[in-house]
């Protein structure tokens, strides 16, 4: 028996009406109904079948998400992938050495026997998605509380999952649309022997660095080329040296005709987390309380790693990955407060909600139903404002993105615990077991000098930001054993501590026994980051939880009257982590007054931004001898290398490494980034502004064959001319 909220919301989701704007990230089951005609219009040549299906190969054979956060995309029928130089930096850099400085040299496979294998990398295909509302839904009453709502819908979501598993390999889950309003159940398979084949250096692949982060107009070669390997019967197997190059159902064409302003592309990807239906509220606590603490935070945190980077060159190798993640959403909070601000994006979503408000007010009935949403934003956001940033900062610095070696000693927390287990003697083994195997791994990424300086500027903005009855109980007592002074303290606690030497470490791991334990529970590094723990967990989680519980109660409510609210206009779910189809036009946009940004950028650019002086603009000098030379190749329109092209497809973090298609289903490019005018895109579509850039596929070719001479691969692509 449907119920009643299936009766309201379906309705409203699949009535066939059309979208009626390039803002949106589409779900593809659902393009054939709501945006196909719109996408024919503006010059999609191919149908929706072309887009997804279950009956014949499509592109979403060709998409994937690769690792846990980006998307990548088949580009030959050898198992060959793109994405973005920043989804396979970790990688990159995991390979690097002194020695051998992929980091700045870049690395290029010449054979099969050349490709780097990367342990515990990834890539996920979707199989099939399906509409699973109802069943998610059944049996669910309007008497019941919101926590039985919850505790049926998830036994629904743990049979269904279960059900969609039995007799295969693949992997399934379920997640929740327009904020728990609609439910879709994706099927998987996953392939794990992912090996890196090429990458250019990071003078070509990060050109410009965290200056050129989030702007426009961008000169970066932002791709990465990995291989899919797979066993004899294309089916996913761990790494062996038996394996084979996977056969795809379906890899993408590459065009080699470039782009024109106008011309029709479309995003298909992987967006991450978008927030486009919360509150005025929500935006007030992000702009005005949590983001300026947040970015000061970073901006201390990059100060010391970038400065010991730049005196170091082992430094930079070890900071490398860590710096970039760092920054990006530094420089992403800086541009979406200040983006904001500039669009009024809190006034906005306050008019939304007067109209709102009057539009309830209008039928007494309605009123009852949802009038109480905003007052109670209004009375949660009052707390969680200061929760949420107590916690984000507090785990800034004693979790696992601050001090390292604070979040290194969490990990040696199960020994400790294992103190008053009776069976302790067995279960010891998993236990070093486990560390063991982190141990290289931290160490070989940490450089003790650069997080001694960490803990004294963290461990200071640590008390000048949380109040005191926040704070962890032992970092009160270092504060007061040396009266606020961390730096008088800081050499002699890193000289002691087993969490900052790998030699101390592995000395007291080798000659392990339970006697020794005092040794991680007694060391200040320790102390600090299980005193950390203790205080979120008792003082801070409990009241943070709620409050975010409360809002997500809240939002569902909200989702269902703005979908009601919104008439025949069909609204886009926010993003989560599946695939998508977001859709638009090449095109430049007004950045401000007397500043026009034309669509395009060229190797003429890089070469105006050279300087050798410059670790992210020193461009190879094999590129340099390519420009002086005009040798260009096919690559070239109009006697220039096209580098990268902006569009008004909407986008987010997760589009990273998304193929770009044209009106033809050709590849024309990989999505990286955003244009800095209009990053806020996440809370609040521009479309003047919202600009995604992405590279040029013609200068991947290029780097490719003329720069890096790997012809090889091309071999394997189907190009078009």
């Amino acid at each position: 028996m449907k119920k009643l909220l299936l009766l309201m919301i379906i309705p409203l989701l699949l009535t066939g009406q059309k979208a009626r704007s390039d803002e949106g990230m589409w779900i593809p089951i659902l393009i054939e109904q709501f945006n196909i005609k719109i996408m024919q219009e503006k010059g999609f040549m191919l149908t929706a079948e072309d887009i997804y299906s279950v009956n014949k190969a499509c592109m979403k054979d060709a998409v994937m998400i690769f690792g846990g956060g980006c998307t990548g995309e088949l580009i030959s029928d050898r198992g060959l992938l793109i994405t973005n130089h920043h989804c396979g930096f970790g990688r990159i850099q995991a390979h690097s050495s002194l020695e051998h400085d992929y980091i700045t040299d870049g690395f290029w496979a010449m054979s099969a026997e050349e490709e780097l294998p990367n342990p515990g990398l990834s890539v996920t295909f979707l199989k099939y998605m399906k509409d699973v509302t109802e069943e998610v839904n059944a049996g669910i009453k309007k008497k019941m509380t919101e926590e039985e709502k919850d505790e049926l819908r998830n036994s629904n979501i743990a049979a269904i999952v279960s059900g969609a598993m039995e007799g295969n390999d693949y992997r399934a889950f379920v997640r929740p649309f327009y904020m728990g309003n609609q439910f879709f159940l994706f099927v998987n398979e996953t392939y794990m022997d992912v090996r890196l084949v090429g990458a250019p250096p990071s003078a070509v692949g990060n050109f410009g660095s965290d200056t050129d982060n989030w702007v426009w107009p961008r000169h970066t070669g932002d791709f990465s080329l990995f291989r899919i390997y797979a066993d004899r019967d294309n089916k996913p197997a761990a790494y062996s040296e038996d394996n084979v190059p996977y056969k795809p159902a379906y890899h993408f064409p590459i065009s080699l005709k470039g782009v024109q302003e106008g011309d029709f592309t479309m995003v298909f990807g992987y967006p991450g987390s978008t927030q486009q239906y919360v509150p005025s509220y929500h935006i007030d606590m992000l702009i005005n309380h949590v983001y300026p603490k947040m970015i000061d935070l970073r901006t201390a945190k990059l100060d010391i790693i970038v400065a010991d980077m730049e005196s170091d060159p082992g430094v930079r190798i070890q900071y490398a990955s860590k710096r970039s993640g760092i920054s990006n959403s530094w420089k992403r909070w800086i541009g979406e407060m200040n983006g904001m601000t500039k669009l009024g994006t809190v006034a906005k979503k306050q008019a939304f909600e007067r109209e709102f408000t009057e539009w309830l007010k209008a039928k007494n009935k309605r009123f009852k139903q949802y009038g109480h949403i905003l007052p109670a934003y209004e009375e949660i956001y009052a707390d969680l404002k200061k929760y949420n940033l107590i916690n984000s900062y507090s785990g800034e610095i004693l979790g696992r993105g601050g001090i390292e070696a604070i979040g290194f000693a969490g990990r040696f927390s199960g020994l400790v615990e294992l103190a008053g287990d009776e069976n302790r003697e067995e279960s010891v083994k998993g236990a070093l077991s486990r560390v063991e195997r982190n141990v290289a791994g931290f160490f070989k990424n940490y450089n003790m000098p650069t997080d001694k300086k960490l803990f004294v500027e963290l461990l200071n903005l640590y008390g000048e930001n949380i109040p005191e009855e926040y704070q962890a109980e032992e970092y009160k007592k270092l504060y007061a054993s040396c009266n606020g002074d961390f730096s008088a303290v800081a050499d002699e606690i890193y000289q002691k501590s087993i969490f900052t030497s790998e030699e101390r470490c592995m000395e007291f791991l080798s000659g392990f026994t339970f006697d020794k334990l005092h040794m991680i529970s007694d060391d200040p590094i320790y102390k600090l980051g299980i005193s950390s723990g203790e205080i979120l967990r008792e003082k801070i989680m409990p009241e943070y939880s709620r409050l975010s519980a409360a809002v997500s109660d809240l939002n569902r409510e909200y989702m269902t009257a703005q979908l009601e609210y919104a008439g025949d206009k069909v609204l886009w779910p926010d993003a989560n982590m599946t695939l998508r189809v977001a859709y638009g036009n090449v095109g430049g946009y007004d950045a401000r007054d007397a500043v026009y940004h034309t669509h395009y950028t060229t190797l003429r650019g890089i070469m105006e931004k050279d300087n050798p002086e410059i670790y992210d603009y020193n461009v190879p000098q094999k590129l340099r001898e390519l420009y002086q030379a005009k040798d260009y190749g096919r690559y070239a329109q109009d006697g220039e290398i096209p580098v990268c092209f902006i569009a008004n497809n909407h986008t987010t973090g997760g589009n990273s490494g998304s193929p770009v298609i044209n009106g033809e289903g050709h590849l024309i490019g990989v999505n990286f980034d955003r244009a800095w005018e209009g990053v806020m895109s996440d809370f609040m579509f521009n479309p003047t502004q919202s600009r995604n850039i992405s590279l040029d596929i013609r200068y991947a070719l290029f780097l490719i064959d003329k720069f890096a001479g790997a012809t090889y691969l091309l071999d394997e692509m189907t190009l078009v001319e």
